[in-house]
């Protein structure tokens, strides 16, 4: 590949899409945008982890809940795969179907499109008058319970974590990114993309994208770097690495596809 990549996922879950990229013959520019913390209160997400005969559903929205899910569980000893034996489970995309496996959990549905609002427009007609356990991130987007609520279900919300902003970012990567030296910057949520709108500023947001190829991981994602005001975005096929490095390669081969409103570079 022979490019920059500047990767702004947190440092939790930025190992193996850098190792992959580097493989390819990409240079990796970590530039985490988001970190995550335990929720301020565990009491609303202890109580249905005690009880989930309580729940017809989980629904599994990220990587990043299942995991906040898995540690909670290993501070109150509590199996997650026993707990959430006899409840139906949706996950966003076949990244979060595969860990979900790997911690001995069944998934029921994955979404065919890789965002929290296809779980209810797919399952419409198996949640009605369900009950679903939603445990999510603080900033998490308000449209899927309210979806599913529309559908007929009653929605448990619970706060696996907090999103929050890392602290510092490295004064070099960051110098580089300004200074217009990544071909390529990938996004993985739409508070990454506030908080890179809110680093560098609207017109150097603009400045930087003169040379770098934005890439959306998830439609919601690419939502938001549009309304940032960003023009040349390419969207990853799902949320997995494999996706998202086919994305950076068939672009740079040349078969440019922005996403509909946006410019080509």
């Amino acid at each position: 590949m022979g490019k920059r990549v500047v990767v702004t996922r947190s440092i939790e879950q930025c190992d193996s899409l850098c190792n992959d990229l580097q493989a390819c013959g990409a240079t990796t520019l970590l530039l985490p945008l988001i970190s995550f913390a335990p929720p301020d209160d565990f009491a609303p997400l202890d109580a249905a982890l005690h009880d989930f005969s309580q729940f017809d559903w989980l629904f599994l929205t990220s990587q990043n809940v299942l995991r906040s899910l898995l540690e909670r569980c290993a501070s109150l000893r509590i199996s997650l795969a026993d707990a959430a034996g006899k409840v139906r489970i949706a996950a966003v995309g076949p990244a979060t179907a595969h860990a979900a496996a790997d911690a001995g959990l069944t998934t029921t549905h994955v979404a065919e499109n890789h965002h929290g609002l296809a779980l209810a427009e797919e399952l419409h007609a198996e949640v009605l008058g369900c009950r679903v356990f939603l445990p999510r991130s603080d900033r998490a987007n308000p449209e899927l319970p309210e979806a599913l609520r529309r559908l007929g279900a009653e929605v448990v919300e619970a706060v696996a974590y907090l999103t929050v902003r890392p602290s510092g970012p490295d004064p070099a990567v960051l110098c580089a990114v300004s200074d217009g030296e990544a071909d390529a910057i990938l996004f993985f949520s739409p508070t990454a993309v506030l908080h890179f709108r809110d680093l560098l500023g609207e017109q150097k947001v603009h400045a930087v994208q003169e040379k770098a190829i934005f890439v959306a991981i998830g439609p919601v994602t690419a939502r938001a770097l549009q309304d940032s005001g960003a023009e040349r975005i390419i969207s990853a096929k799902d949320t997995s690495v494999p996706a998202v490095i086919a994305a950076l390669e068939k672009y740079f081969a040349g078969a440019r596809q922005p996403l509909a409103g946006a410019k080509r570079g």
